[in-house]
């Protein structure tokens, strides 16, 4: 199989005191990546990431996703670079547009939304390198600012986005796309042809965010996805029934991440419903 990186979603409705236990756990039974929300109302991207990264030891946490209207890009360079330098090497940092209801809630929402997600993802990675940031931008203004501690190993910063224009931004701009739930082999083809639009390099990596549920009784999976899938099928504008998931025996599960991988997935993490999450994981792990 297509080496692929296997991670987990701590979902943002399960309690954050529940948080440093299940990675523990995922990093115990091999998974490669613990991947962490930043959801308005929730809980914080950046806390979740250091809560997970102070309690495992190899596993790779990643950011999904900071919403960029709610983070000033000083000050979030700031907090990765902490933990960047804390924790070199297992730091994956998550930015995006946010979802515009919620940004309007908090009243953020950006004159442009394309405009403030590039120039955040190009000022954050420049200040992680150690740059010092001179930007009269259209959303971001930085006057002289950089890091007095920046990163010895700088963490990839990836765009996590879905619409065409942005995908080719992520291209442009970060280091890697994440690719929300719901999209499948088919949809990650076109999302490369418009990252690599964008100007991608051969580094840039693709991360896929999978709704997942492993078992062997066909019904009980399909009614714990079910709530998970409507929702998300109404966002994406297709029918509930072509919103991909990973789902049935672990041995199907397994197939179908051999099958993202093989499209061009580099991390697939898997944002598991039902019950006991983690013996879903021991078994798609096992398989693979």
């Amino acid at each position: 199989m297509t080496n692929v990186r296997i991670g987990v979603m701590y979902d943002r409705d399960w309690a954050p005191e529940g948080l440093p236990e299940f990675a523990r756990q995922a990093e115990a039974l091999g998974a490669d990546d613990v991947w962490v929300v930043e959801d308005l109302g929730w809980a914080g991207g950046v806390s979740a990431a250091a809560v997970a990264l102070g309690a495992t030891e190899r596993v790779r946490v990643g950011i999904g996703i900071a919403p960029a209207p709610l983070r000033s890009p000083a000050l979030l360079a700031m907090e990765l670079a902490t933990l960047a330098r804390v924790f070199p090497g297992r730091l994956v940092a998550g930015i995006g547009h946010g979802v515009p209801e919620w940004m309007t809630q908090a009243g953020a929402a950006p004159r442009s939304p394309l405009a403030l997600l590039e120039e955040t993802i190009t000022s954050v990675r420049a200040l992680l390198r150690g740059e010092r940031v001179q930007l009269e931008g259209r959303e971001v203004r930085l006057a002289d600012i950089g890091l007095v501690h920046p990163p010895a190993e700088v963490p990839p910063v990836v765009a996590g986005v879905v619409r065409p224009r942005s995908l080719e931004l992520s291209g442009r701009a970060a280091d890697g796309t994440v690719i929300a739930e719901g999209h499948g082999p088919g949809d990650l083809d076109n999302a490369r042809a418009l990252i690599a639009k964008g100007g991608a390099g051969p580094g840039h990596t693709l991360t896929v965010f999978a709704f997942a549920c492993v078992g062997d009784d066909p019904d009980e999976v399909s009614r714990a996805l079910h709530p998970h899938t409507e929702g998300h099928a109404a966002w994406l504008g297709r029918p509930q029934e072509e919103v991909f998931t990973v789902a049935g025996p672990s041995a199907q599960a397994a197939r179908t991440v051999r099958e993202l991988a093989e499209a061009g997935a580099d991390t697939v993490v898997l944002r598991f419903a039902g019950e006991q999450p983690l013996r879903q994981l021991e078994a798609v792990l096992a398989r693979l």
